[in-house]
């Protein structure tokens, strides 16, 4: 195959590198030519972000013959070296608030409700220990990475009471006395120094690395290739760092994208450059040379979860529902939060059934006002977007969520629309990209700076937004529908990028708000 020369200066390296490849650049092709290009009897880790990347390189390096490439997940390496040699037994799908409440004998202070909300923070506080490079739990500060004010003043207020009791939580994991998750085998791997001996070690979506494995990866003494987009960090809310900001190896570029063409390219970088509104930052130029597909896939693609539900609402609601949907990640991963907690539980404590809650955290509050409290305080985004859910549809709900289901298909090349949240597109590429209108804006940006003075703005964050955006976009092979608002100022619309009229009035979005603030505090007083 005919390759860049970009590609080329890779694959001739023989030191420490890291490779910034733009979407769509051809870095897995790049690996393997890289790993081909390596002596017949060197020993090659490649380490892969999840199951489903592992399992398509695995097959990849069979397919082309190659033999001396051993590919894992972070996780699957540190499951096989930590389950066994220590007996323990794995909670897969991680602890809920309650179960945390429970295991720690929380008990109910003056404050409402005290032993739920702290087991939630508790629980927060143990996976960013377990992902974190600290090896010490009192090394680090979990308050900085909490945001909401309110969230913030809870934690601050009982912050000795919740670090000891992660550190007793972790005690009971690692003695065996209660089940391990994930995160707790990888970080005990991670504790224990191991040596990997390998010759080669190929650290794939280091813009979202674990820095617990990151520190694993760096003490290796094999030659280290780290491959990502700077641009593609979208995980920091799973406390993940952008290894390729993180270390001090040459740096090669991908800037060819295969995946798109020039046009839906440039709205790329020029949606990346707003980033210099708030930090200088470098942005690669990026040279679309593809555009050519013929999956014929059309997905929708939403910054949120409410955004997206809301979208698929009015295609059925406008007869869509006689057409043949599919949600990336299964439509129940967008109707329950990853703690348990689904839709219609938040949806029967708002209507007062409470004998139909299945749910045991939503179970134990009074009324909905009290749920409301406990995701202020916890900042629980998944448990936030349920409950702005069912404040927008009430009960109209199950009616829309059964004519979703009723048109949905288990394969996604006979859907006629995919919908799916950006997070959930990583990796995903279609032909045709619809954007709700649910993403940070250029106009956003611009009055959050001007504001600053008044109110501190968090760069970090808005740089996030703003790649997920650009994720978004990038995920596009032939077209990108986008509205107005959306587009960079001056950035004037072209055969690949097409405008969608606008469905969002931003003053019903600021009036809902106030809307929305006015019915809480109401409930609040009248409890």
């Amino acid at each position: 195959m005919r390759l860049t020369e970009e590609q080329h200066n890779i694959i001739n390296s023989n030191s420490d590198i890291k490779i910034n490849a733009v979407a769509g650049s051809g870095k897995t092709t790049t690996i393997i030519e890289y790993s081909k290009s390596r002596p017949a009897k060197s020993r090659i880790l490649y380490l892969a972000f999840n199951k489903s990347v592992r399992t398509e390189a695995e097959e990849k390096f069979k397919r082309l013959g190659i033999e001396n490439v051993k590919v894992e997940t972070a996780h699957s390496l540190a499951y096989k070296n930590i389950i066994f040699k220590y007996g323990y037994k794995l909670k897969s799908g991680g602890y809920k608030t309650h179960e945390v409440a429970a295991i720690l004998k929380l008990k109910r202070k003056k404050e409402k409700h005290f032993e739920l909300f702290a087991a939630n923070h508790i629980n927060r506080f143990v996976n960013y220990f377990c992902n974190s490079s600290a090896r010490k739990v009192n090394l680090l500060n979990y308050l900085d990475v909490i945001s909401d004010p309110v969230a913030y003043e809870f934690a601050s207020k009982n912050y000795e009471f919740i670090e000891k009791q992660v550190r007793m939580f972790l005690s009971k994991m690692d003695g065996g006395e209660i089940e391990i998750t994930h995160d707790f085998y990888l970080k005990k791997y991670h504790l224990e120094n191991p040596v990997l001996r390998y010759d080669y070690i190929l650290f794939d979506e280091g813009q979202d690395a674990s820095p617990a494995m990151l520190d694993v990866f760096l003490n290796q003494d094999a030659t280290k290739v780290i491959v990502g987009d700077s641009h593609q960090q979208i995980y920091s809310w799973r406390y993940a760092v952008n290894s390729l900001e993180k270390v001090n190896f040459a740096t090669l570029p991908l800037t060819t994208s295969f995946r798109f063409p020039q046009d839906i390219a440039n709205l790329a970088c020029e949606i990346l450059k707003w980033k210099n509104l708030i930090v200088e930052t470098k942005i690669l130029p990026i040279t679309g040379f593809g555009g050519k597909s013929f999956n014929k896939l059309k997905a929708t693609i939403a910054r949120t979860n409410l955004g997206l539900l809301g979208k698929a609402f009015e295609f059925v609601n406008q007869g869509w529902h006689s057409k043949k949907l599919y949600f990336e990640g299964n439509v129940n991963s967008y109707l329950y939060a990853e703690d348990g907690a689904s839709l219609f539980d938040v949806l029967n404590l708002y209507n007062h059934n409470h004998e139909k809650i299945k749910d045991a955290l939503v179970k134990s509050f009074n009324d909905f006002s009290e749920l409301e409290e406990y995701v202020m305080k916890t900042e629980d985004s998944q448990l936030s977007i349920l409950v702005e859910i069912v404040k927008k549809y009430e009960n109209e709900l199950p009616k829309l969520i059964r004519l979703i289901r009723d048109s949905l298909v288990e394969d996604k090349r006979r859907a006629e629309m995919i919908f799916s949240t950006v997070h959930r597109s990583k990796g995903m590429e279609y032909d045709d990209v619809f954007l709700h209108n649910d993403f940070l804006t250029q106009k956003k940006i611009k009055r959050l700076v001007e504001k600053k003075n008044e109110s501190p703005i968090d760069i970090s964050k808005i740089a996030e937004e703003v790649n997920i955006l650009y994720v978004a976009i990038t995920r596009a092979i032939k077209n990108v529908f986008i509205q107005k608002n959306l587009l960079p100022e001056f950035f004037s619309h072209s055969p690949n990028i097409k405008l969608l009229s606008a469905d969002i009035d931003e003053r019903d979005e600021i009036n809902k708000r106030k809307l929305d603030e006015f019915r809480f505090e109401r409930r609040r007083k009248n409890r």
